[in-house]
């Protein structure tokens, strides 16, 4: 969940390219959560509301995606991943608790590990104190994300899920904070009710989990752009860029010219 990206590659496996593309949930430019059939460049990210490196990895897309001249024509759909799917729905210990518990480390260890990464999230203007959060399931948030997409609204959704957990401590369990976070974002009320009372868009996660497997990816975050790069973890803003780069000029070769035809015979427009 914790250790920092050990490359800094991109790569163009042909699993990206063979297996099963997923289309819900797009997002657009400067106008996230909106469907749009001709945008050029399509980037799925892989990510969990309660994944540090996701929110830190999403601020430096992000940035590189400011300084990207074509960012208009770039969609962003974020794909859902459960890092515990055996988590209780119900938290009984803080994910500090949680994480000393699975890595066998002591209190102090822990405290200085969860410091650092929020010291590397501060470099990108977030400020952490997620400590005493509940360690819970995450599948609900999920299936909202799934809600929140087919509204438009997935971009906000995501956004405010990842700062009340990181940012407020807030459990990702509790139906209360995921009803008052999906709210303030403007999903009906009703609707987020009967999402989370029944299981609606629970096969919606799944296929998304099911598709991070068939890329071979076994963690996040997890970022896929137009089904040919894939790039692991919270990589430097620097790295996006790169792949920003090198995927619009893939999908937009330049054609080199030979001499100057302005000099050889030609027939123009108006005749020969």
């Amino acid at each position: 969940m914790f250790p920092w990206p050990s490359s800094c590659r991109i790569v163009c496996p042909t699993s990206l390219t063979g297996a099963e593309h997923l289309n819900s949930g797009v997002q657009r430019g400067k106008n996230p959560g909106r469907a749009s059939v001709d945008a050029v460049m399509r980037i799925e990210i892989w990510s969990d509301v309660v994944c540090p490196w996701c929110y830190i990895g999403k601020r430096r897309l992000e940035s590189a995606l400011a300084e990207f001249p074509h960012r208009d024509e770039v969609e962003v759909v974020y794909r859902s991943f459960e890092l515990d799917p055996s988590a209780p729905q119900v938290g009984h210990e803080s994910i500090r608790e949680a994480l000393a518990n699975k890595y066998g480390m002591g209190e102090e260890q822990t405290q200085q590990m969860m410091e650092r990464v929020s010291q590397t999230a501060a470099a990108e203007g977030l400020r952490f104190a997620y400590e005493d959060a509940m360690h819970t399931k995450t599948i609900d948030a999920h299936r909202l994300l799934h809600l929140a997409a087919e509204n438009g609204l997935q971009a906000e959704l995501k956004e405010a899920l990842l700062a009340a957990y990181f940012t407020r401590g807030e459990s990702m369990g509790d139906p209360d904070v995921l009803r008052k976070t999906a709210a303030d974002v403007g999903l009906d009320p009703a609707r987020v009710e009967e999402v989370l009372s029944g299981q609606e868009y629970a096969e919606a996660v799944q296929a998304d989990i099911a598709q991070a497997r068939a890329y071979g990816a076994n963690g996040v975050p997890f970022f896929v752009v137009d089904q040919k790069y894939g790039v692991s973890g919270a990589q430097p803003k620097e790295v996006f860029a790169q792949l920003l780069d090198q995927a619009w000029a893939d999908s937009h070769p330049v054609l080199t010219t030979v001499g100057d035809v302005g000099e050889a015979d030609s027939c123009g427009i108006g005749g020969c």
